[in-house]
């Protein structure tokens, strides 16, 4: 039986810079797609020319009108991408929906943590819970009116590259009781935040989500052969999607 994720094609109908690191896309999905309802679900999105799918918080679902917010990073296919004037109109592949936040039936609060790739979730998240919620983000650029008026928010500057979110998750006082903690951003800082939650706090896995959204650059051995180059200079020649294929894996062999 295949394990394969269900994929639906989209149609790129708008797109907006929210900031100088974050444009929001607003898409015409397939009628047949559908959402978990989970608020921090996620979907992967297939971009012309992309080899690989990559992972988007699903902003918001409406009757076939998917928005992703989509952090833009120094390089990559899907930052290129969205940032040329044919993106809006582009038809892109997007996977089923997926999600995990799901409280204890006895939390009494709620606290978010995340950098810029996780403010979308955090956002749905703050938009549809009924638990008291405060929340820690870490970003670059500001962003006026992203976040519901209610949440007790504490902003966070961005250093650049990297993130300092474990230490910010270390100096936390906790609310009395049972809660839940949810979390994303960069993967190192994530690894390290939950072993400050299994060792330190001595949480239950229940009471706690943390998740790696991204890779700092920092540290990582370049791939053997980068798609980037592959793709820009096929595309310029008129390749097509097919025959830059079997270049990049002629490289790659």
């Amino acid at each position: 039986m295949s394990t394969r994720a269900s994929q639906y094609a989209a149609r790129v109908e708008r797109r907006e810079e929210l900031s100088a690191h974050l444009v929001r896309l607003t898409l015409a999905v397939d009628p047949a797609f559908a959402s978990t309802g989970i608020p921090d679900e996620w979907v992967g999105l297939v971009v012309p020319g992309q080899f690989q799918s990559r992972y988007y918080t699903v902003r918001s679902y409406v009757e076939g009108v998917l928005v992703l917010d989509v952090v833009l990073h120094d390089v990559g296919l899907v930052t290129e991408w969205v940032v040329r004037d044919d993106c809006v109109g582009s038809t892109v592949t997007i996977t089923e929906a997926k999600g995990s936040f799901d409280p204890p039936s006895g939390a009494a609060w709620l606290l978010l943590v995340g950098d810029l790739t996780g403010l979308p979730a955090m956002a749905r998240i703050a938009e549809t819970t009924a638990l008291p919620t405060r929340m820690w983000a870490e970003v670059a650029d500001p962003l006026p009116g992203y976040l519901p008026g209610t949440v007790d928010v504490t902003w966070l500057e961005s250093p650049p590259g990297t993130s300092r979110l474990a230490e910010v998750v270390e100096a936390i006082e906790w609310p009395p009781g049972e809660g839940y903690f949810w979390m994303a951003g960069e993967s190192a800082q994530m690894r390290a935040i939950r072993k400050h939650l299994m060792r330190d706090r001595k949480l239950p896995a229940t009471a706690y989500d943390v998740m790696g959204y991204w890779r700092s650059s920092s540290g990582r051995q370049p791939r053997a052969v980068d798609p980037g180059p592959i793709w820009r200079e096929g595309k310029a020649q008129g390749l097509s999607d097919e025959q830059i294929w079997a270049r990049y894996d002629e490289a790659r062999s």
